[in-house]
């Protein structure tokens, strides 16, 4: 589900207007509005927090599946792996703008392109000299 659908969904179910949602997260109501009919996400992640926050939810449920993974790839390898993420999804949106792939299907190739980035980094730790090891991947 897109998060436009998601924030759309869980604002009705409060019984909460885009006007109450913008005024409680300190943006416009055009905002909440742009975001709502899709395509516009927030620019400043902190956004997502004040969004979860107001809206009685998880940060993880407002975000897509790819911007979980990339949010997720720079947790587990910092500032360069998220840039990775963030090129291969970019990469395959652009690929995908205009073409004839349902969303389902378009949904499974970005799942097997994260899935094959998660492989490639955990394949790779072997490489890695020793001395730029994690303290954990010492012991193995």
């Amino acid at each position: 589900m897109a998060f436009s659908d998601k924030l759309q969904r869980r604002r009705k179910e409060l019984g909460m207007t885009q006007g109450q949602l913008a005024d409680k997260v300190g943006v416009s109501k055009r905002t909440i509005a742009g975001y709502e009919a899709g395509g516009r996400y927030p620019k400043d992640h902190s956004l997502y927090a004040r969004l979860a926050d107001a809206l009685s939810c998880d940060q993880d449920y407002l975000l897509t599946d790819s911007e979980r993974f990339v949010a997720d790839a720079g947790n587990a390898y910092g500032y360069r792996g998220r840039k990775q993420a963030e090129e291969a999804v970019n990469t395959l949106s652009g690929m995908f703008a205009g073409g004839e792939l349902s969303d389902e299907d378009r949904d499974a190739v970005l799942k097997a392109v994260q899935q094959a980035y998660w492989d490639s980094k955990e394949d790779n730790k072997k490489f890695t000299p020793f001395k730029f090891r994690e303290e954990d991947d010492r012991d193995d």
